[in-house]
C-alpha cells in the first residue's frame, strides 16, 4: 500500500458517529437538576448508530457504536443530570452511561446531554444473523425501551458487477446494493482519492432504492484509488416505552481500494 494512500484512508466525517452535540448555555446561568430515570419521561430518546469501515488502520473510537440520547429539557436554562444508579443495557449488554449536567471545562457552561452507547464488533456481527436491538434504561423509579427493527446487523454496500470489485473500467457503469435487504438508505455519496493524490473527487450517482450506480468517467486517472460510499438510513423503531418519543437512524460508511485501468 502506497504510504501516501495510507495517511488518506477514510476519515470519518464530523458528527457520523453520533448525532449529539453540547449546548451552550448563556454562561454561568444554566440551572443543574438531578433527576431519576422518570425524570426523563418527558423527552424524546433517539438512537443513533455508527458503523464506519477503513480500509487499513486502527478504527477510531465510536467507529462502531449504537448510541442512545436523551434530548435536552425543554426550558432553555434548565440542564438536568441522571441520578446514580440507572444501568443501561443493549440486548443485554451492559452500555457505558454518561449521565449529562453542566460541563464547565471549556471556559463556560454547556450543558450535556444524558446519554448512552454500546461499541459492537463488526467481525463479530457480520458473521451473526440479524436481530432487533433492544435498549433498556431503568432504576428503582422507572424503565425506558428502544426496540429497532434489525438494529443489531452489520450494514454493507455489496457490489453488483459486472467485473471485479477491486478493477474499475473508465467509462464502465458499477452498482452496490445497501445490506441488509429492505432497508433503503437516503442518497449515497461516492468518492474517489487517487494514490498520492491529497483532494478527494465527488463521483455522480443514481439511485433506485437500495441500489447505487455510477459510470466511471472517461478523465478519471489510471491509477489506485480509494473509493469511498456512505449513507444514512431510517431506523424502524418496533416498540417505545418510558418516554415521549422514540427516533432511530443508522450511518454506514466503507473505504476500498480500487485499481481503475
Amino acid at each position: 500500500m502506497n504510504p501516501i494512500l495510507r495517511r488518506n484512508l477514510l476519515r470519518i466525517p464530523a458528527g457520523a458517529f453520533v448525532a449529539v452535540g453540547l449546548l451552550s448555555g448563556c454562561g454561568s446561568s444554566l440551572t443543574s437538576e438531578v433527576v431519576d430515570l422518570a425524570g426523563l419521561s418527558d423527552r424524546t430518546l433517539t438512537l443513533s448508530q455508527s458503523d464506519v469501515d477503513i480500509f487499513e488502520g486502527v478504527d477510531e473510537p465510536g467507529a462502531h457504536r449504537v448510541t442512545v440520547t436523551f434530548s435536552q429539557a425543554a426550558e432553555g436554562d434548565r440542564c438536568t443530570e441522571l441520578r446514580e444508579g440507572v444501568t443501561a443495557t443493549f440486548n443485554g449488554q451492559p452500555m457505558a452511561l454518561e449521565r449529562g449536567g453542566v460541563d464547565g471545562t471549556a471556559g463556560r457552561d454547556v450543558c450535556v446531554p444524558t446519554r448512552a452507547y454500546y461499541d459492537f464488533d463488526p467481525n463479530v456481527w457480520v458473521r451473526e444473523p440479524m436481530a432487533d436491538a433492544r435498549i433498556v434504561l431503568q432504576d428503582g423509579t422507572h424503565t425506558i425501551t428502544l426496540v429497532m427493527k434489525n438494529g443489531k446487523a452489520k450494514r454493507l454496500f455489496s457490489f453488483q458487477g459486472p467485473g471485479a470489485e477491486d478493477r474499475l473500467t473508465r467509462g464502465q457503469e458499477y452498482s452496490f446494493r445497501w445490506l441488509p435487504e429492505g432497508e433503503v438508505p437516503s442518497r449515497v455519496a461516492a468518492t474517489l482519492l487517487r494514490e498520492g493524490g491529497s483532494a478527494t473527487a465527488t463521483i455522480p450517482t443514481e439511485q433506485e432504492e437500495a441500489v447505487v450506480r455510477f459510470t466511471l468517467l472517461p478523465t478519471t486517472p489510471v491509477a489506485a484509488h480509494l473509493l469511498t460510499l456512505s449513507a444514512t438510513a431510517p431506523g424502524e423503531v418496533l416498540e417505545c416505552t418510558g418516554v415521549a418519543a422514540c427516533e432511530a437512524t443508522v450511518f454506514h460508511s466503507e473505504g476500498r481500494v480500487v485499481n481503475v485501468q
